[in-house]
């Protein structure tokens, strides 16, 4: 099975470190990110990878080869300008057969996502865009008020309200491939509106595995510590 890895941002979130390495490369204890998560998705099956590049795609190209000896196969597309997280599959169109199911995932994700059920699920339920979802939780730093006429009538310190975020883990038909133009910044949110205002339905699977986004510094950190805590294999 194919798995599509974007990993052509520029990490300006975690400046000055990208200036030099491309985050895909910043390592997380011994491993860098990208080959993490090539190992995973090899254990899983997944051994055909194309990664879309960007920025320094050269220092990740020079890292990965051509898969061989993480143990999988390795292509690459690279993209000539931004084009969004869904938009550098039309660069890679002929590579999709007919009713094919595909991974597409960021490359600065760490998850123990159990990747065979999550694209069985999508192929059982003849999903055309299959969207990991995890829970995030979001607390305000202040105490917040209900005013009325002038006077406090309650106050509720530092509230908290989870939403249901995007995992950036998605896994796809071929079917969908004619909804993403060719040379557009189009992201995956753009994909789910196009199917879903086409009457066609989006799966939701509910990533119940440790996850995160690597996203700061203190991201890095804690993925660091949870690696050391982590029982040996």
């Amino acid at each position: 099975m194919k798995a599509i890895l974007l990993v052509g941002g520029q990490g300006t979130r975690l400046r000055p470190l990208t200036f030099s390495i491309p985050k895909p490369l910043l390592p997380v204890g011994e491993r860098p990110i990208l080959q993490i998560i090539i190992e995973q998705l090899r254990d899983a099956g997944i051994d055909e990878l194309i990664l879309a590049t960007g920025y320094q795609a050269e220092l990740i190209e020079a890292f990965c080869g051509d898969g061989s000896k993480l143990g999988v196969s390795i292509s690459y597309v690279k993209e000539p300008k931004p084009l969004g997280t869904a938009g550098p599959i039309a660069l890679v169109r002929d590579r999709i057969a007919p009713g094919e199911y595909f991974l597409l995932m960021n490359g600065d994700i760490l998850t123990k996502l159990d990747f065979r059920a999550f694209v069985d699920a999508a192929r059982t339920g003849a999903r055309e865009l299959m969207v990991g979802y995890t829970a995030y939780v979001s607390t305000l730093p202040f105490g917040v008020l209900t005013v009325r006429d002038g006077q406090v009538e309650n106050v509720v310190e530092k509230p908290s309200h989870e939403y249901l975020i995007s995992a950036g883990i998605y896994c796809l038909n071929a079917s969908a491939l004619p909804l993403i133009p060719d040379d557009e910044f189009f992201t995956v949110p753009d994909l789910m509106r196009a199917l879903i205002g086409g009457g066609r339905t989006v799966g939701a699977y509910h990533i119940r595995e440790s996850w995160m986004g690597l996203e700061r510094m203190d991201h890095f950190e804690a993925a660091v510590r949870e690696l050391a805590n982590a029982p040996s294999q």
